[in-house]
């Protein structure tokens, strides 16, 4: 997986927000786009808790399909964190700024 396919998992370059002369903002919100994105990484998830359980009971045909799968998810979920650990730090830093 490379970096342009987890930055358009996460819709990253297609829901940019562009105001218009009226003032209101036009696309996806913040709050979307990171809905989207943590349904996403559940959606993930879910997918690998049921290759994990297809390979628990010899269910899977491809192997290494459901290892992929785990292994996306995987990093996917650790991409997620790194952004949540990276906004709260931004957030810390704003509140620390006096004014």
């Amino acid at each position: 997986m490379n970096i342009t396919d987890v930055s358009n998992s996460l819709n990253l370059g297609n829901n940019v927000q562009k105001q218009n002369t009226s003032g209101k903002v036009a696309g996806d919100s913040f709050e979307n786009i990171l809905k989207n994105a943590i349904s996403d990484v559940n959606q993930s998830q879910v997918q690998a808790y049921d290759a994990m359980e297809g390979i628990a009971t010899g269910k899977v045909k491809n192997l290494q399909e459901a290892v992929q799968k785990i292994e996306e998810a995987e990093l996917s979920l650790r991409l997620s964190l790194e952004v949540k650990n990276k906004a709260i730090s931004a957030y810390k830093e704003v509140m620390r700024i006096q004014v």
